[in-house]
């Protein structure tokens, strides 16, 4: 029988049954050597066929599953549903990781209900690595959790000592824009990492490992699972507009999200109010 749509835990723990399914089939076809398939945006931001294998398989056992759920993926078309859930997939973030073969990329998967995301699975599938993330069932006691540990953000910090991860856009006018505000940001904070994995810049915040993230140009496939596994453990997160025109994605533990923000937009990644 089919999870009843509120069940957010019974949709995380399919989630991950479906992201382990793609997760082995991503890693199986690594040891075969990655090919490029196609490029979208630019020359440089590239498809492979094992992303669109594994968007594929994803869907299958989803529909399999639950066959009256929507489904948007980066790779495929938008498949309506009746349900009130919809599944957002991103089949492997970090697609240029998995082709030079750098151990940060990860299949993600999110259900939403009635446009809320309230599960959330990123499985690192160089590493194993899964968090996972659901609601509870009256919509609060959000869990957040790695390999079955429960994960908490990394706690209040001067800006001057946080570190936060960013990304850059696949077009240049966008990178160009990305890396000016970065020079402003820079002296301000600790450091930058740019790891290559929206998803896992994510996770990373909500474990710790990282004090906030900030990207424009991210798409809703990338963050929507790990958006939630890191609200689920203490972050908030923003979509602002950004300067380059595209949707500004912000992340920080909630205790210190109000400065980072002022910060990133005095750094000039948002758009001009």
């Amino acid at each position: 029988m089919a999870a009843d749509p509120a069940d957010s835990a019974g949709l995380a723990g399919l989630a991950l049954e479906v992201a382990r399914a793609a997760a082995a089939l991503v890693r199986e076809r690594r040891t075969e050597g990655v090919s490029v398939a196609a490029t979208k945006s630019s020359d440089v931001d590239v498809v492979t066929e094992t992303d669109r294998a594994s968007e594929e398989l994803i869907r299958a056992l989803l529909r399999e599953r639950r066959p009256d759920d929507a489904i948007l993926g980066e790779e495929g078309e938008d498949e309506s549903g009746t349900s009130g859930v919809r599944w957002v997939v991103d089949p492997i973030d970090g697609t240029v990781n998995f082709l030079y073969g750098l151990p940060q990329y990860a299949v993600s998967i999110a259900a939403e209900v009635e446009g809320r995301a309230v599960a959330g699975v990123v499985l690192n599938v160089a590493t194993g690595t899964e968090y996972v993330g659901h609601l509870g069932t009256d919509g609060g006691g959000a869990v957040a959790t790695r390999d079955g540990v429960p994960l908490s953000v990394r706690g209040p910090a001067p800006l001057a000592e946080r570190l936060i991860a960013t990304g850059f856009s696949y077009a240049a006018g966008l990178r160009r824009i990305q890396a000016e505000a970065l020079v402003r940001l820079l002296p301000r904070v600790r450091d930058i990492r740019r790891l290559g994995s929206c998803a896992l810049d994510l996770c990373h915040v909500a474990e710790g490992t990282v004090d906030g993230y900030v990207e424009e140009g991210v798409h809703l496939w990338d963050h929507a699972a790990g958006a939630l596994i890191a609200r689920a453990a203490g972050a908030r997160t923003e979509i602002l507009p950004g300067a380059g025109g595209h949707e500004l994605l912000l992340c920080a533990p909630a205790h210190g999200f109000a400065e980072l923000r002022e910060a990133v937009v005095a750094a000039g990644y948002a758009a001009r109010e």
